[in-house]
């Protein structure tokens, strides 16, 4: 009977308890929907460019599954491709086909040396006597030998600084007020907004600590592929650790208890998984992939490969910066919003 009376207890607790009990059935149905999505999105075809291939061979490259852009000059299907509007472009050089690869996706890589393989293989079949179909491979950035771990790699790093970030925040937040310590003081001449730039920037230079150490451990300890200038790594890091940061002591105020904050983690952080660039957008159902660009990770980890893998500067990232900074101050502003529930300074 006692046994009986304490499963009956936590039945109950769990019933009153409406936002636990929903999340407990909508969140695995929400993380697995998106998996589905995912996982079952269409096929990713290929953007390659042409350089002024000839009409047969430009023909035999139309009748594979690739989508193609014809250029008249290199330099423009160069531009392009440095844009990231071209996988690759395949030109001829002293009557070779020469393929130029972005090289920063290994997916699309093999994506690109797929197409080309099955493009080529009936004229080679046919024409066995001449070596020259066989096309010169050059890679813009990374190399033939780059692991998918290099490319997810940025991804990762940026997952686990917001995770960390944001949970810690959120729960020491948490902490504050139910101690007592908020309400001391909001009941100071303090006012909202100077208690969330104070508890910001207090727990900013941990997130700080935190992002310089994990990023020197990923770079020099365990090698991950690096072309870019470390402080524009930290800068970008930093920037999304603010922005965790912000996020997750704005969350705070709607939990009650530890675990109510770690059951935002499947709606908020999870899903920016999806949408961060460890899966290709392009082939995930339009009515879905349209969220990515409301998301901090899908900014960061652009930001992130365009440093460590492609080897780029303040030119390339600055605007994914620039977003992420905008998230913490609208963050902010909510805070300061949110501090109203519990007294008007």
């Amino acid at each position: 009977m006692r046994v009986t009376a304490l499963v009956t207890r936590i039945i109950k607790q769990l019933i009153r308890d409406k936002r636990t009990l929903g999340l407990l059935i909508l969140a695995p149905i929400l993380v697995l929907t998106m998996l589905h999505l995912v996982f079952n999105g269409g096929d990713y075809k290929p953007k390659i460019g042409l350089v002024n291939i000839p009409e047969p061979l430009a023909q035999q490259f139309a009748s594979e599954g690739a989508q193609l852009f014809y250029y008249d000059d290199a330099d423009e299907a160069q531009q392009d491709m440095e844009k990231l509007q071209l996988d690759g472009y395949i030109a001829l050089q002293e009557a070779k086909p020469h393929l130029t690869l972005e090289g920063s996706d290994p997916v699309k890589n093999g994506a690109v040396l797929k197409w080309l393989q099955q493009s080529l293989a009936p004229l080679t079949q046919a024409t066995s006597s001449l070596p020259n179909l066989q096309a010169d491979i050059t890679y813009q950035h990374g190399s033939a030998d780059m692991s998918q771990f290099d490319y997810f790699g940025p991804v990762l790093l940026g997952f686990f600084v917001f995770f960390f970030v944001f949970l810690i925040a959120g729960v020491s937040f948490l902490r504050e007020r139910t101690t007592g310590t908020l309400e001391r003081l909001l009941s100071s001449p303090l006012r909202r907004w100077e208690i969330v730039v104070g508890y910001v920037l207090g727990f900013g230079i941990f997130a700080t600590l935190q992002a310089t150490v994990i990023s020197a451990y990923a770079i020099y300890v365990l090698g991950m592929l690096m072309e870019g200038q470390f402080i524009y790594l930290l800068f970008t890091i930093l920037a999304l650790a603010f922005t965790a940061l912000s996020v997750g002591i704005l969350l705070s105020t709607f939990a009650s208890n530890e675990l109510q904050m770690m059951q935002f983690i499947p709606v908020v952080v999870v899903p920016q998984v999806f949408f961060s660039g460890l899966f290709n957008l392009e082939t995930i159902s339009q009515w879905l992939s349209w969220i990515a660009p409301f998301t901090p990770l899908y900014y960061a980890a652009n930001a992130l490969r365009s440093i460590m893998v492609r080897g780029s500067g303040w030119e390339a990232i600055y605007l994914d910066l620039l977003i992420l900074l905008g998230f913490s101050l609208i963050m902010i502003v909510l805070n300061i919003w949110a501090l109203r529930k519990y007294r008007k300074i």
